[in-house]
């Protein structure tokens, strides 16, 4: 695959948050493992250990794996059919065809040896075994590492049992629990007067990594021998006496039941309503969700400050970015714990409204100057709009369902996640009554809008039929949105298309925001079917105008296609040097705003700009470029010089300026570029934040 590249490291793992104790044997093993298994899992009970050695091995191997190093986290995956999405967008493979979307991750991690570790398979079993086979199948290069309390049942799966750490004085348990200690109280230090102690909190503990982290803690509160009696008089809150637990699980859930007796009532109640989250949250959302009762919002902010002093929740981020999240263990602790109050249906309730409001004002503030903080904020809260949505879609409340859906039509579109955004549409629509009403033509509008990429024509068409059908029925403002021409348009039928694009009037069904994108959107067609019949002078009024409308409004991610119009334009009219400012303008904010596929479109623009300035040798580093962006935008024909003439027209004129060993190399030198280096290369020392 085209590797990403962050900082000089290949793959998207994660920095350790801490030093890792111990395990010498295993990571050795491990190792070895790698380099000759094709299926590793690391198997054990929960808070063994499990993710945190694999990631480790990871880290270690990761130099063995010219492709990269690349976690995925199944932990807030509740629907196993979006597993393949999840690898999908740990890998950096924008979702953006109808084909089956494993096909697409196959041929994306297709190439150079790459390590996979599938962290948290348990729960999504037969789907990981599955995804797991096929990618084996299909990709001879790949290795996965995979962490699961069973095994995953493939064939040729390695099985490597986690134990608890060992248990002697100068073991790793005791080591372990030192440094923790040392990290949440600094005077503490192990000594031979309480190694004793240290060992006997370890052997209460089973040598379980995480009871030994969360027991450290209590450190703050409590002198060494006051912890070990607490650890030896408390017991799991929630054991059924009718299902008795294996040892450790017993012991693992003791040392968290001991946790949650040493909270507050308030900071338990809290917890518990905590664990309807995914992912993380704000506090917002936590305000929202968690206030009633006894628990006032006002209170949430010092509880949940209290909930991280006592390492139960850990916090992310500075100021208004601050988010927070649960191990899973913690989790699901607090979700036994919200069943037993019987307040999951209420509490899931409100998140659900909170997610729908979040949406909803996404939609109305997307074409403004918020349109990036709100691309970064739904994609932190992706997991929780996945909750949000399949709550929706289990509670059978079609109208929510088609609101949610519908509403984040910007997110699936904008943001690279069409696949995703599609599939949720048609499950929604499927389930929605026969009647129709506003959210059921949102939804059809927006299943349209996320069709319309170069592989899903032919399936934007028939949606665009349908829908024009039930505008008609149903005397919707809307005759026709210039999408059905910018999908003819997309095959070179210029002329149909332009019929089509002078018969559309009225606005979009998808509320005042719809509205406006539909405004926006029918500017960029115009200036994009122009720009085809060489109207080049034509072509920059409208991209003038389109980018004006924008920049009122504070928008950044249409402006970009009227920056890349203006920049078209100049590059027809012979004017390179002129076009080279709004086509680096344009790519600033498709990185901003995370949109992948349109960075990569205006990285094409800015070879043939280069080439025209004569500039071919950067020209031919920025072609490498923008292979490698067309690769993580899942769409890597479009970068290839068999499939596009683009790419084989400058490939020709590039070999023939350059000669063959220049020109190759500076092609090998763009495509070998982190993507920071590579953004930064395009845009000539321009600043702008990265990120894409």
């Amino acid at each position: 695959m085209a590797a990403s590249v962050h900082g000089g490291r290949i793959g998207n793992l994660p920095a350790e948050a801490n030093a890792f104790i111990g395990r010498r044997l295993e990571l050795a093993e491990i190792s070895g493992l790698l380099g000759t298994e094709r299926l590793v899992t690391l198997t054990g009970p929960g808070g063994v250990g499990k993710s945190r050695l694999a990631l480790r091995a990871a880290h270690a191997a990761k130099d063995e794996f010219p492709g990269g190093a690349w976690l995925v986290e199944l932990s807030e995956l509740r629907d196993a059919d979006l597993l393949a999405n999840a690898v999908a967008q740990a890998t950096r493979l924008t979702e953006q065809t109808l084909r089956p979307l494993l096909d697409a991750v196959c041929e994306h991690l297709a190439g150079a040896p790459l390590l996979l570790l599938l962290d948290t398979c348990e729960h999504v079993l037969d789907e990981c075994a599955r995804v797991v086979q096929e990618l084996l199948a299909y990709v001879p290069e790949l290795h996965v590492l995979a962490t699961s309390r069973q095994p995953l049942g493939v064939p040729g799966e390695h099985l490597l049992a986690v134990a608890p750490l060992p248990l002697g004085e100068h073991d790793d348990a005791v080591a372990l629990f030192a440094a923790r200690a040392a990290a949440a109280v600094p005077s503490f230090t192990l000594t031979e007067a309480n190694r004793a102690h240290v060992a006997a909190v370890c052997a209460r503990l089973d040598g379980m990594p995480l009871a030994l982290e969360l027991a450290a803690v209590r450190l703050r509160g409590f002198p060494l021998d006051r912890l070990l009696e607490g650890l030896d008089s408390r017991f799991d809150l929630l054991v059924s006496p009718a299902r008795p637990r294996l040892a450790r699980h017993q012991t693992l859930r003791t040392a968290i039941g001991w946790s949650h007796e040493l909270c507050t009532p308030l900071e338990r109640l809290l917890w518990a309503r905590l664990s309807v989250f995914a992912g993380g949250w704000d506090v917002e959302a936590a305000e929202f969700v968690c206030h009633g009762g006894p628990l006032d919002a006002e209170e949430i902010l010092a509880l949940l400050a209290s909930l991280t002093e006592k390492s139960l929740t850990t916090r992310d981020g500075e100021g208004a970015a601050v988010r927070y999240r649960m191990l899973d263990t913690v989790r699901s602790f607090g979700a036994e714990w919200l069943s037993a109050l019987g307040e999951e249906e209420a509490v899931g309730r409100r998140h659900r409204d909170y997610f729908r409001w979040i949406a909803r004002q996404g939609e109305a503030e997307w074409l403004g100057p918020g349109q990036r903080m709100w691309a970064e904020r739904l994609t932190a809260e992706h997991a929780n709009l996945r909750v949000s949505i399949e709550a929706s879609l289990a509670a059978e409340e079609p109208e929510t369902a088609l609101e949610l859906t519908g509403s984040l039509w910007y997110f699936w579109f904008a943001c690279g996640f069409a696949e995703e955004g599609r599939g949720y549409l048609e499950r929604a629509l499927r389930r929605a009554p026969d009647g129709g009403g506003p959210e059921h033509s949102r939804a059809v509008w927006a299943h349209r809008l996320v069709t319309v990429v170069p592989d899903d024509l032919e399936a934007a068409e028939s949606v665009s039929a349908a829908y024009v059908w039930l505008a008609e029925e149903r005397r919707l403002p809307v005759r026709a949105l210039p999408l059905t021409g910018a999908s003819l348009a997309v095959r070179g039928e210029s002329a149909r298309s332009a019929v089509l694009y002078g018969t559309t009037a009225g606005r979009s069904p998808a509320g005042d925001g719809g509205a406006e994108f539909h405004h926006l959107l029918t500017l960029a067609l115009q200036a994009y079917l122009l720009a085809s019949q060489a109207a080049f002078e034509r072509c920059a009024v409208v991209a003038e105008r389109l980018r004006a409308d924008c920049a009122r409004r504070g928008e950044l991610w249409m402006r970009a296609w009227g920056d890349f119009f203006i920049a078209l334009a100049g590059i027809g009219l012979g004017r390179a040097e002129e076009a080279l400012g709004p086509a680096r303008e344009a790519l600033a904010a498709k990185v901003r705003v995370h949109d992948r596929l349109g960075a990569a479109a205006v990285a094409d623009l800015l070879v043939a700009a280069q080439a025209a300035h004569g500039e071919e040798e950067l020209a031919a580093r920025l072609l490498g470029v923008s292979r490698n962006l067309w690769h993580s935008a899942g769409l890597p024909q479009l970068g290839d010089p068999s499939s596009t003439v683009f790419h084989r027209e400058y490939e020709r004129r590039l070999r023939a300026l350059l000669g063959e060993a220049r020109f190759a190399e500076a092609v090998r030198e763009g495509g070998e570029l982190g993507t920071d280096a590579a953004i930064a290369l395009a845009l000539g020392g321009m600043s702008g934040p990265m990120g894409l």
